[in-house]
């Protein structure tokens, strides 16, 4: 099942502060990406993976996105 950028980070117990902290990318962006503005790059998704302790498979991105 695919999974929320927000969702992970909700069950992963930590806040925006902290998960973008984690990351290295500001809060800023992090809400971008949890709202769909923007999406990270592939370095930053192995980040998630690691932080958020899930697989690239269990994120739930647009198609346009997962196809590329």
């Amino acid at each position: 099942m695919k999974v929320s950028l927000k969702a992970l980070r909700v069950n992963a117990n930590m806040n925006q502060k902290k998960a973008s902290k984690l990351i290295g990318i500001t809060s800023k962006t992090l809400q971008n990406w949890e709202s769909g503005a923007t999406f990270p790059n592939g370095a930053q998704l192995i980040k998630l993976c690691r932080i958020y302790e899930c697989s690239l498979n269990d994120i739930f991105l647009p198609d346009s996105l997962a196809k590329s």
